[in-house]
C-alpha cells in the first residue's frame, strides 16, 4: 500500500472521527445559536439569494458598458444588385470583364468584429441599476431578518426543551412516589390495614402520572427534532443540551412606546419594506422611459472576400449613431408602465402591512412577558403553600389522622405546583427573546 493512500484513508478516519466527536458535543445556548447561524439551511439559501442580487446588480451595470462580438457570415447569391454589392466589396470589380445582368453565382465570406454602445435608452439603464443595487440591500436584509428569527426560535426551543426535562423530572418524581405508596398500601391491603378503596384510588394515581410521564417524555424527544431542524442537524445525529440551573430571569419593561420606536428604527423587515417601495419607484420610472427614444452607436470592422483567406487589401470600417423611438408597441409599454404601478400601490401596502405586524409582534411579546412574570409570582407561592400543605398532611398521616390518599394528593399537587413555575420560568425566558426578536435585537 502506498504512503499516499495510507495518508488519504488516515485522513479520512480523522475527519470521521472529527464529526462524530462535533455531532457528540453537548450545546450551551450561545453555542447553539453560533451553530444554527453557521449551519442553518435557511441561512445558506439566503447567502445564495445575496450573491443572485449582486449578480442581478452586475447584470445591470452591463449596459453601461460597450457591447463587443465577433461575427462570421457567409452569403450566396446570383441576384445581379447584390452579387454587384459583393463584388464591389471584395476589391474584385472588372468594368471590362463583368456581366453585370448575369453575374452568376458569387459567394460572400465576411469576418468581423461589431462593438454597439447604448448612448441614451430613456434613463432605463440607471433606473434599473439603482433598483439593482437596491436589490442587494433588500437581500441583506432579509438575512439579517432571518438571522433575528433564528435566533429568538433557537433560544425559545432551547428553553421549551429544559422546561420538557424539568417537567419530565417532576413527572418521574410523582410517579416513583405513587408507585412507591402503592406498593406498600397493597401490603397494608393484605394485612387488613388500608381500604380497598385507597388501593384503588392510588391506582388512578398511579395512571395519571404515567400519563403524564408519556407526554413529557415525547415532548422532550419532540422539542429535540425541532432544536436539530434549526441547527441544521440530520434526525439520526445525536444532540445533548447542557443543562443550566443559573438563568437570569428578564424584568418586566415598562416603556412600551420606547420598545415599538425601536423596532420601527432597527427592526430588517421595515428596513427592507421602505427600499422595496424605494426599487418600485426606479421600476416604474425605468417602465416609463420605454416611452423616450433611444440612441446607440456602432462600429464595425470587417473584411469580405469570395474564399476564408484575410486580407488588409479587402478589409473595411463601417460606424455609425441609430436613433429609434417606438410609435406603437401594441400598448405594451403601456401596460409595463401600469404594471409597475400596481407594483408600487403594492409595495406601500406592504409598508403599513408590515408595520402593522410589528406593532403585533411587540405587543404580543410584551403581554407575555408580563404574563409569565405574573404568573412566576404567583406559581412561587403556590409552591410555598403546596410545600406546606404536604407537610402538614405527612404529619398527620404518621398521627394516622390523613388518609394516604390524601397524603398522595398533597404530593401531586405540590409537584403540579412545581411544574407550573418551571412553566413560567422558561416562559419569561422566551418572551424575553420574544420580545428581543420583536424590536430587531438580533442582526
Amino acid at each position: 500500500m502506498s504512503i499516499h493512500r495510507i495518508y488519504l484513508i488516515t485522513f479520512g478516519f480523522t475527519l470521521l472521527l472529527a464529526n462524530s466527536l462535533v455531532y457528540a458535543d453537548k450545546f450551551t445556548l450561545s453555542e447553539a445559536v453560533d451553530y444554527a447561524l453557521r449551519n442553518n439551511p435557511d441561512l445558506q439559501i439566503m447567502q445564495e439569494r445575496i450573491g443572485q442580487a449582486e449578480a442581478q446588480l452586475g447584470e445591470a451595470l452591463s449596459s453601461f458598458y460597450p457591447q463587443i462580438k465577433t461575427r462570421l457570415s457567409y452569403e450566396h447569391t446570383d441576384n445581379p444588385s447584390r452579387a454587384f454589392g459583393m463584388i464591389i466589396s471584395q476589391r474584385r470589380l472588372n468594368l471590362n470583364n463583368t456581366d453585370f445582368n448575369h453575374p452568376g453565382g458569387t459567394d460572400n465570406y465576411r469576418p468581423e468584429v461589431i462593438a454597439n454602445y447604448s448612448l441614451f435608452r430613456g434613463g432605463q439603464d440607471y433606473q434599473l441599476s439603482k433598483a439593482a443595487r437596491l436589490g442587494v440591500d433588500v437581500a441583506r436584509l432579509d438575512q439579517s431578518a432571518l438571522r433575528n428569527r433564528l435566533t429568538q426560535a433557537v433560544q425559545s426551543t432551547f428553553y421549551g426543551y429544559l422546561a420538557a426535562v424539568e417537567a419530565h423530572k417532576v413527572a418521574l418524581r410523582s410517579m416513583e412516589a405513587v408507585s412507591s405508596e402503592l406498593k406498600d398500601s397493597r401490603i397494608r391491603y393484605q394485612a387488613g390495614t388500608v381500604l380497598k378503596s385507597d388501593v384503588l384510588s392510588l391506582d388512578v394515581q398511579l395512571a395519571e402520572v404515567k400519563d403524564e410521564e408519556i407526554k413529557a417524555a415525547n415532548a422532550i424527544e419532540l422539542v429535540r427534532t425541532g432544536l436539530k431542524t434549526l441547527l441544521g442537524l440530520d434526525a439520526e445525529q445525536s444532540l445533548d443540551i447542557v443543562p443550566q440551573s443559573d438563568w437570569q430571569l428578564p424584568e418586566q419593561r415598562l416603556d412600551y412606546d420606547a420598545l415599538l420606536d425601536e423596532a420601527f428604527s432597527q427592526r430588517p423587515e421595515m428596513l427592507a419594506a421602505s427600499k422595496r417601495v424605494k426599487i418600485s419607484r426606479r421600476r416604474l420610472s425605468a417602465a416609463q422611459g420605454a416611452y423616450l427614444p433611444r440612441a446607440n452607436a456602432y462600429l464595425s470592422y470587417g473584411s469580405d472576400s469570395k474564399n476564408l483567406e484575410f486580407s488588409r487589401s479587402r478589409d473595411n470600417v463601417t460606424a455609425g449613431v441609430q436613433l429609434e423611438m417606438d410609435i406603437f408597441s401594441g400598448f405594451a409599454t403601456q401596460q409595463k408602465v401600469n404594471k409597475a404601478k400596481h407594483q408600487l400601490v403594492e409595495a406601500e401596502t406592504a409598508v403599513t402591512k408590515t408595520r402593522l405586524q410589528i406593532e403585533n409582534d411587540v405587543k404580543t411579546a410584551y403581554l407575555k412577558l408580563k404574563e409569565a412574570l405574573a404568573r412566576l409570582d404567583v406559581t412561587k407561592a403556590s409552591v410555598l403553600a403546596a410545600e406546606e400543605a404536604l407537610r402538614i398532611v405527612t404529619e398527620q398521616r404518621k398521627a394516622g389522622a390523613a388518609t394516604v390518599t390524601r397524603y398522595i394528593e398533597a404530593q401531586v399537587a405540590r409537584d403540579k405546583a412545581l411544574s407550573r413555575t418551571i412553566a413560567a420560568r422558561f416562559d419569561a425566558l422566551s418572551a424575553q427573546a420574544q420580545l428581543d426578536q420583536a424590536i430587531g435585537h438580533w442582526q
